[in-house]
C-alpha cells in the first residue's frame, strides 16, 4: 500500500535525525508534505535535500522557545495550507540522581521534553482544528513506562508525555483531534549510542557491546532501528487509525514484559519455580 498520507501535511519536531529522520522519510514516501524543525539549520538543510523536491520545509528552532515553536506551526501553515499532523520527537536525556543532576540540566529536559511538547501542541491544534481535524503523535519512552536508572528528568518528562497525550485526547477529540503516544524502547540513534558510552567503558566494551548488554534479556534481544518505529507513525498519522485516540503502541522488542528477576536467573540456565 502507498499514499497512505496523500494530502496530508505534517509537522515533525527533530526530523533531521534518528526517529524524527525515519518517520520525514516514510511521510514523504507516503505521500505527506512536511515540515522539520530541529536546532541546527545545517543538520535540517542536509537532510531535507535528500528527500523529493517540493515535499519538504525546514525551520530550524528550539521547540522549548515559545515563539520558536508558533514560528514552526505557522510557517508549514504558510507554506504547505494547512497542518494535519503533528509529531513531537524532539527530546535530549542527561543522565544524573535526584540529588545529583545539575538544576540546570534538569530544567533543560522539563523545558524541553514537557514544555517543548506543550507549546508544540498549543500552537497546532488550533491548525488543526481550521484543517477539519488532525493527528498528534507524542514519541514518549519505554522510559515513561518504566523507570531507568539515574535518569530521572528523562523518565518524569516521558511519562509527562504520556499524561499529556491523554489529557489532549480527552479534551479535542470533539474537535476532531487524536492524540496517540509511541513509547521506543533501545533504539539505535545517536542520542542513544551517546548515553552508552559510558556503559560501555565501565564495562570495557564499545557501544555495539554496550547495547548487546542492554537489550540481552528482551524477548527480541537487539536494538531497534529508527525505520521500524516509522510505520507506527505513519498508521497513526493516517486515517487507519480514525478511531485510535488516547492510546500507547509500545515498540521495545518485548522489554516491558520481561521481569528482571527471572530474567537473570533464566540467563543463568537455571529454571524458574519451585517443584510441586
Amino acid at each position: 500500500m502507498s499514499g497512505r498520507l496523500e494530502g496530508k501535511v505534517a509537522l515533525i519536531t527533530g526530523g533531521g535525525l534518528g526517529i524524527g529522520a525515519a518517520i520525514a522519510r516514510a511521510f514523504v514516501k507516503e505521500g505527506a508534505k512536511i515540515v522539520i524543525t530541529g536546532r541546527r539549520q545545517e543538520v535540517l538543510e542536509e537532510f531535507a535535500a535528500a528527500l523529493p523536491a517540493g515535499s519538504v520545509e525546514v525551520c530550524a528552532g528550539d521547540i522549548s522557545i515559545l515563539e520558536d515553536s508558533r514560528a514552526m506551526a505557522e510557517k508549514t501553515v504558510k507554506v504547505f495550507g494547512k497542518l494535519n499532523v503533528l509529531v513531537n520527537n524532539a527530546g535530549i536525556d542527561p543522565p544524573g540522581t535526584v540529588t545529583e543532576i545539575d538544576i540546570d540540566r534538569w530544567m533543560k529536559v522539563i523545558n524541553t521534553n514537557i514544555h517543548g511538547t506543550f507549546f508544540m501542541c498549543r500552537h497546532a491544534i488550533p491548525k488543526m482544528i481550521e484543517a477539519g481535524g488532525g493527528s498528534i503523535i507524542n514519541i514518549s519512552s519505554l522510559a515513561g513506562l518504566r523507570c531507568i536508572p539515574a535518569m530521572p528528568a528523562y523518565t518524569t518528562s516521558k511519562a509527562g508525555m504520556i499524561g499529556m497525550t491523554n489529557a489532549i485526547a480527552l479534551d479535542y477529540g470533539v474537535k476532531g483531534i487524536r492524540a496517540n503516544v509511541i513509547c521506543p524502547g533501545a533504539t539505535a540513534t545517536n542520542m542513544m549510542r551517546t548515553s552508552m558510552q559510558a556503559l560501555a567503558a565501565a564495562q570495557n566494551t564499545d557501544v555495539d557491546g554496550a547495547l548487546g548488554l542492554l537489550t540481552r534479556f528482551c524477548p527480541l534481544p537487539r536494538v531497534c532501528e529508527p525505520d521500524e518505529i516509522s510505520p507506527a507513525a505513519v498508521y497513526l498519522a493516517s486515517d487507519e487509525s480514525s478511531y485510535m485516540t488516547g492510546s500507547q503502541i509500545v515498540l521495545d522488542g518485548g522489554a516491558c514484559v520481561v521481569d528482571p528477576c527471572g530474567a537473570s536467573t533464566s540467563s543463568l540456565g537455571t529454571a524458574w519455580g519451585g517443584g510441586v
